[in-house]
Parts: structure tokens; sequence; C-alpha cells
């Protein structure tokens, strides 16, 4: 039987993303893991946060991609700020990603789930985009590249082997009965 993991991934906008994707769910399916994401694998009548955390419940592991989705050619953070501790900050030529790359780790950490948070790069890292904000390691790919390189580095092999040793780990903790003493 395969283990449920919980794939979040906003629809590609690219050919390349769409291959990315198409190279994760064949790298998972071939280590005995069944990625499953709202909306491509599983529905729900419910509202999508409800939805999502009835998946996320089934799941023993969250992998989210941080793909590019909204391009900021010129543009300001914190305009016109006036609190001395902050300035503004220009964000010209930054990409935005989905804002489900931010909820959906976010419920993930909340149920104690590991998480491995994939970022595209170019993606403003803000948010649970920022490194070390979840606790892990949060690599940053590059599909100007040839999309099948990344999945043969060795930041690649290393860090998707250590996930998937926390996945595994969860799944046999969760078959145990809880210790009383």
């Amino acid at each position: 039987m395969a283990i449920s993991i919980f794939l979040s991934v906003p629809t590609p906008c690219f050919q390349r993303q769409e291959q990315f994707i198409g190279q994760i769910r064949t790298y998972l399916k071939n280590r005995g893991l069944e990625p499953r994401t709202v909306g491509v694998t599983d529905y729900d009548m419910d509202a999508p946060l409800t939805a999502i955390r009835r998946l996320m419940i089934e799941s023993n592991g969250l992998i989210t991609v941080a793909f590019r989705r909204t391009f900021v050619e010129k543009g300001t953070a914190r305009l016109r700020t006036d609190i001395d501790t902050l300035s503004e900050q220009s964000i010209n030529g930054q990409w935005l990603t989905a804002p489900w790359a931010h909820i959906e780790p976010a419920m993930a950490f909340q149920l104690g789930l590991p998480i491995l948070i994939l970022r595209e790069k170019g993606v403003m890292a803000d948010g649970i985009l920022e490194k070390g904000i979840v606790g892990t390691y949060m690599p940053e790919f590059d599909l100007d590249q040839q999309v099948e390189q990344y999945f043969g580095t060795g930041e690649w092999n290393g860090m998707i082997g250590r996930w998937e040793g926390y996945v595994r780990a969860v799944v046999e903790k969760k078959g145990r009965p809880p210790l009383l003493f």
C-alpha cells in the first residue's frame, strides 16, 4: 500500500513547471509514496480549507512547490512606511507564488508533518518561504536549466532522502498506540 503524502502545488503556468511536477510525482510513486493534491487527485464538496485539512490528516508528509505565478515588474513593499524600524523595499523584477504555497505548509506544520518546500528561482522569499521559518533547508531550483538535471543533484537526493525518512517515521508512529507511561 502506498504512503499518502500531500503535494501542494499551484497549477503550472509554464511547460517546464509541468515537467518538474511530473518528475516529482514519478519519483514519489517509484518510492512507494502517493502524492495527493486537492482538486487534482482528491475532490471535496466542502470549503477548500476543510478539504485541505481532511486530506492533510490522511497524509504523512507534505511537499510544497512554490512556482513563479505573478511577476512584479515594478513594486515597493512597505510603501511610505512611517515606522522607524521599517523601510521601503524594492520588489522590482520579483516573482510571487500562489498563496497556497504559504497556507498549506503552515497547516502541515501545525499537524506536525514533515515539510519539504521547493522554491523556484526568482520567487520572493517571504512568509513561510523565508529560509529557516519551518526549520528545514529550503532549496531553490532553476527551471531555466534542464528539468531532469535537478533530480540528479546531490542537493535533491540528500534532501528528499532525509524528508522521506521523516515520512516513513510518521507512518511507523501513527501505527503505534499512545504510551501511557
